[in-house]
């Protein structure tokens, strides 16, 4: 599933291409998404896209009519390519821009959204109540004690609500919670305010890390395959099941914790 960082690195790829850019055309070839896209999306048409903004895992491309909303969903992916490229199956959605290009929107599991929004963005439903971005100061370690404040959830799971802190997936979770040395199972309100701040610091790193590597690759944007060049993380614990732990040797453990994997090792972390 593209986390945060491939969501950036999306909007970094495609944000040349269309901001500055007048839509000619908005291409619908399939509008069962996550939620069907909307008739009122070709209001687009004739309009110039005048930003390009991330919010969590969702992409805003903003037009003085209104914005673009698009959610990559769980395989989703963005690709400019020339009109004349032969579309792909799952090629659901394309702007065709004064400049000759198309974004095309590819979901072959279709749990993406691309939604039109008019008003304030922030007002509406799917962002209203998103907690802050982790790269941006109001994600700080006064902010995460309160949140953690009395709570016997496990600290993995405080990190990954969406309405305590965007984008913190599950892979960038588990290496954070490894490199702050903190179980994830571990109650969050019995995580000391010193270890939260260390827990900051690290999801901060391993996300600027993914998207300064994700940012190499962004020519991929441009190929026939239309690769974007996901970050390949050198991975501390995840997907390193009884792999040796590349500080102590203790072999990773694995844990299912509300459905999903989680890496860690039982000696670094406590």
């Amino acid at each position: 599933m593209p986390e945060l960082p491939e969501v950036e690195t999306s909007l970094r790829g495609v944000s040349p291409w269309l901001v500055g850019r007048t839509v000619r055309e908005v291409v619908v070839r399939d509008k069962r998404l996550r939620w069907p896209i909307p008739d009122c999306i070709h209001d687009l048409e004739g309009q110039t896209i005048t930003a390009g903004a991330r919010r969590g895992k969702y992409l805003l491309f903003t037009s003085n009519k209104g914005t673009l909303l698009l959610h990559l969903g769980m395989s989703g992916s963005l690709r400019v390519t020339d009109p004349d490229i032969a579309w792909r199956k799952h090629d659901h959605l394309a702007l065709t821009t004064d400049r000759g290009k198309q974004i095309r929107l590819h979901d072959p599991r279709r749990f993406g959204a691309a939604l039109w929004i008019e008003g304030l963005p922030e007002a509406h439903p799917l962002l209203c109540d998103l907690g802050p971005e982790p790269l941006g100061p109001d994600f700080n370690t006064a902010m995460l004690q309160k949140a953690c404040a009395g709570r016997e959830a496990p600290i993995k799971a405080v990190i990954m609500d969406s309405h305590i802190v965007v984008g913190v997936g599950n892979i960038y979770a588990c290496e954070a919670l490894f490199m702050a040395g903190i179980n994830p199972r571990k109650a969050a309100g019995k995580v000391s305010k010193p270890r939260l701040a260390k827990l900051v610091t690290s999801i901060q790193e391993v996300l600027a890390a993914s998207i300064e590597m994700g940012g190499t690759t962004l020519r991929d944007f441009l190929n026939e395959k239309g690769e974007p060049g996901y970050f390949k993380q050198t991975l501390r614990v995840y997907d390193r099941a009884e792999e040796p732990c590349h500080t102590c040797k203790t072999k990773v453990k694995r844990v299912v914790m509300s459905n999903r994997s989680t890496f860690y090792c039982p000696s670094c972390q406590k």
